[in-house]
């Protein structure tokens, strides 16, 4: 299992709303990040900078790099673009992280 960390930037305002269409997942969404081996994914957020912090853990034959092909991902990052810092086709603008430290 690998596990991946990003971040992503909320405009202001508008955490409420990011929560509530998280809330409100399409089906055809989760069924497209399970079936890209995306196995568990939080989103955490920092109210005082609207800044997201993703983890994903992914099964070692994943296929997530294929997720922005998906019309599902496509129209996801549409509806969302109104929330978020994006890039020219609306997928979110990402910072990858690097891990320093973990204990288990």
């Amino acid at each position: 299992m690998q596990e991946v960390a990003f971040t992503m930037k909320l405009k202001p305002g508008v955490e409420a709303e990011y929560k509530r269409r998280h809330d409100e997942i399409w089906p055809d969404l989760s069924e497209a990040l399970t079936e890209a081996g995306i196995r568990d994914y939080s989103i955490y957020l920092d109210r005082s900078s609207g800044t997201l912090f993703a983890v994903q853990k992914r099964v070692d034959d994943h296929r997530a790099d294929n997720l922005p092909t998906l019309p599902i991902m496509q129209k996801w990052w549409a509806y969302m673009a109104d929330l978020m810092d994006t890039n020219p086709d609306n997928s979110p603008v990402v910072q990858p992280l690097e891990l320093v430290f973990h204990a288990d």
